[in-house]
Protein backbone atom coordinates (compact mmCIF):
# COMPACT_ATOMS: atom_id res chain seq x y z
CA UNK A 1 0.00 0.00 0.00
CA UNK A 2 1.44 3.27 -0.87
CA UNK A 3 0.83 7.08 0.21
CA UNK A 4 -2.65 7.56 1.12
CA UNK A 5 -3.78 10.59 -1.71
CA UNK A 6 -4.40 13.70 -0.20
CA UNK A 7 -3.84 15.66 -2.95
CA UNK A 8 -7.45 17.29 -2.85
CA UNK A 9 -7.57 17.99 0.10
CA UNK A 10 -3.94 19.67 -0.16
CA UNK A 11 -4.99 21.65 -3.18
CA UNK A 12 -8.10 22.62 -0.65
CA UNK A 13 -5.94 23.81 1.85
CA UNK A 14 -3.49 25.58 -0.10
CA UNK A 15 -6.97 27.74 -1.99
CA UNK A 16 -8.04 28.26 1.01
CA UNK A 17 -5.20 29.73 2.71
CA UNK A 18 -4.84 31.97 -0.44
CA UNK A 19 -8.54 33.06 0.29
CA UNK A 20 -7.46 33.51 4.01
CA UNK A 21 -4.69 36.09 2.66
CA UNK A 22 -6.60 37.68 0.29
CA UNK A 23 -9.27 38.72 3.27
CA UNK A 24 -6.22 39.78 5.47
CA UNK A 25 -5.62 42.20 2.56
CA UNK A 26 -9.01 43.29 2.53
CA UNK A 27 -9.78 41.99 -0.89
CA UNK A 28 -13.64 41.09 -1.67
CA UNK A 29 -13.11 38.06 -4.20
CA UNK A 30 -13.02 35.07 -1.62
CA UNK A 31 -15.79 36.29 0.59
CA UNK A 32 -19.50 34.57 -0.12
CA UNK A 33 -22.69 36.44 -0.80
CA UNK A 34 -23.26 37.05 2.59
CA UNK A 35 -20.18 38.60 3.62
CA UNK A 36 -19.74 40.73 0.57
CA UNK A 37 -23.31 42.41 0.77
CA UNK A 38 -22.75 42.79 4.43
CA UNK A 39 -19.24 44.57 3.48
CA UNK A 40 -20.74 46.61 0.89
CA UNK A 41 -23.77 47.59 2.67
CA UNK A 42 -21.40 48.96 5.82
CA UNK A 43 -19.43 50.94 2.89
CA UNK A 44 -22.51 52.14 1.40
CA UNK A 45 -24.15 53.74 5.33
CA UNK A 46 -20.07 54.67 5.82
CA UNK A 47 -20.78 56.74 2.82
CA UNK A 48 -24.09 58.13 3.93
CA UNK A 49 -23.34 59.17 7.45
CA UNK A 50 -19.90 61.00 6.31
CA UNK A 51 -22.12 62.74 3.39
CA UNK A 52 -25.19 64.02 6.25
CA UNK A 53 -21.80 65.43 8.20
CA UNK A 54 -22.09 62.50 10.86
CA UNK A 55 -18.95 59.71 11.70
CA UNK A 56 -18.51 56.66 10.26
CA UNK A 57 -17.55 54.34 13.47
CA UNK A 58 -20.23 52.52 13.18
CA UNK A 59 -20.52 51.44 9.90
CA UNK A 60 -16.48 50.88 10.45
CA UNK A 61 -17.15 48.94 13.07
CA UNK A 62 -19.49 46.42 10.87
CA UNK A 63 -17.15 46.55 8.45
CA UNK A 64 -14.40 45.47 10.53
CA UNK A 65 -17.16 42.70 11.60
CA UNK A 66 -18.06 41.34 8.72
CA UNK A 67 -14.16 41.17 7.51
CA UNK A 68 -13.39 39.38 11.01
CA UNK A 69 -16.40 36.73 10.44
CA UNK A 70 -14.83 36.30 6.61
CA UNK A 71 -11.48 35.27 8.54
CA UNK A 72 -13.16 33.26 11.49
CA UNK A 73 -14.95 31.49 8.54
CA UNK A 74 -11.76 30.71 6.55
CA UNK A 75 -9.48 29.59 9.57
CA UNK A 76 -11.91 27.35 10.64
CA UNK A 77 -12.27 25.57 6.96
CA UNK A 78 -8.64 25.81 6.92
CA UNK A 79 -8.40 23.36 10.41
CA UNK A 80 -11.61 20.97 9.44
CA UNK A 81 -9.40 20.20 6.24
CA UNK A 82 -5.72 19.41 8.16
CA UNK A 83 -7.86 17.28 10.60
CA UNK A 84 -9.37 15.06 8.08
CA UNK A 85 -6.24 15.07 6.17
CA UNK A 86 -4.65 13.96 9.18
CA UNK A 87 -7.30 11.69 9.97
CA UNK A 88 -6.82 10.10 6.53
CA UNK A 89 -3.33 9.93 6.80
CA UNK A 90 -3.62 8.09 10.21
CA UNK A 91 -6.09 5.30 8.72
CA UNK A 92 -3.64 4.78 6.11
CA UNK A 93 -0.80 4.14 8.62
CA UNK A 94 -2.98 1.91 11.08
CA UNK A 95 -4.11 -0.02 7.71
CA UNK A 96 -0.43 -0.33 6.82
CA UNK A 97 0.81 -1.45 10.29
CA UNK A 98 -2.35 -3.99 10.49
CA UNK A 99 -1.26 -5.36 7.55
CA UNK A 100 2.29 -5.90 8.22
CA UNK A 101 1.96 -7.18 11.44
CA UNK A 102 -0.72 -10.05 10.00
CA UNK A 103 2.54 -11.23 7.52
CA UNK A 104 3.74 -14.06 7.71
CA UNK A 105 7.23 -13.51 8.94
Amino acid sequence: MGKPDTRRLDRAIRENERKLDAVRNRELWPLDGRERRAILRSAASGGYSLHRGNGTARADQRMDTAWQSAETRLVTEISAMKAERQRIVTEAATTKAAKKSSGWW
